[in-house]
């Protein structure tokens, strides 16, 4: 049976403390993935080996590592550049690689679009750029890419709950959907930043905000199949 919250004190009440907990859960699952990570890197040799297949110098002319590669410069930490570097792999190697070059050199790179690649550039030139002398370019570009994603999932969380209570009108059913959220496997590369735009702009439709629109549509530029959620802006706009 569904629990109809009628008390707004009680509402906000039950609201912030499961705010709270799913934030604290999607904290202590983004740890325990990097425990993960750590520790079987350690244990087993890396099934996938394209860590190491990054050329030193990008094919434009205008973009380039800019010798903040550990190859270009003497860095302080090359063992924690190496470390970051190494866990580099999977998709994730074409996403730093395209932030790397400002741009996409190979046909095959076309496949991943350009959000990601774009914020971490960002980050790794403004918040991450002191780090760059310690452990180089290309590992800050891994860095940024590791702390947006999980400060997105942060986000994204939190934002599946207030959803959720829209939908489900249950506290207790959005608890768990959030907790399982936070748990699931299926949370590293661009699907973070296009779960946190899709779910965010659809919260922020329940408001009649005009910024859903915006995240809706940079959910696009995370992953091609945020173009459907123009279904949605469609949907509102004949209602």
């Amino acid at each position: 049976m569904t629990r109809s919250l009628q008390n707004p004190i009680e509402k906000n009440y039950i609201t912030t403390n499961h705010t709270r907990l799913i934030f604290r859960s999607a904290i202590a699952s983004r740890f325990l993935v990097i425990a993960l990570i750590i520790l079987w890197r350690n244990l087993l040799s890396p099934y996938d080996t394209s860590a190491s297949l990054n050329p030193n110098n990008c094919i434009s002319s205008s973009s380039s590592n800019n010798g903040n590669s550990r190859h270009g410069i003497n860095i302080r930490f090359p063992r924690i550049a190496s470390a970051i570097e190494e866990s580099i792999v999977w998709d994730g190697v074409y996403f730093v690689r395209i932030a790397e070059c400002g741009g996409y050199e190979y046909e095959q790179s076309y496949a991943f679009l350009p959000l990601l690649p774009i914020s971490i550039s960002f980050l790794s030139t403004t918040v991450f750029a002191p780090l760059i002398p310690l452990i180089g370019h290309r590992a800050v570009l891994g860095l940024s890419g590791y702390v947006l994603n999980n400060v997105a999932f942060l986000f994204a969380a939190v934002y599946l709950y207030r959803l959720s209570l829209i939908v489900l009108k249950d506290p207790e059913a959005a608890l768990r959907a959030s907790i399982l959220f936070c748990f699931n496997p299926a949370s590293i590369y661009s699907e973070i930043l296009y779960a946190l735009l899709s779910i965010g702009g659809c919260h922020l439709m329940s408001g009649k905000s005009n910024y859903a629109t915006l995240w809706l549509a940079l959910s696009g530029s995370a992953r091609s199949n945020g173009v459907l959620n123009a279904g949605y802006i469609c949907f509102q706009t004949m209602d």
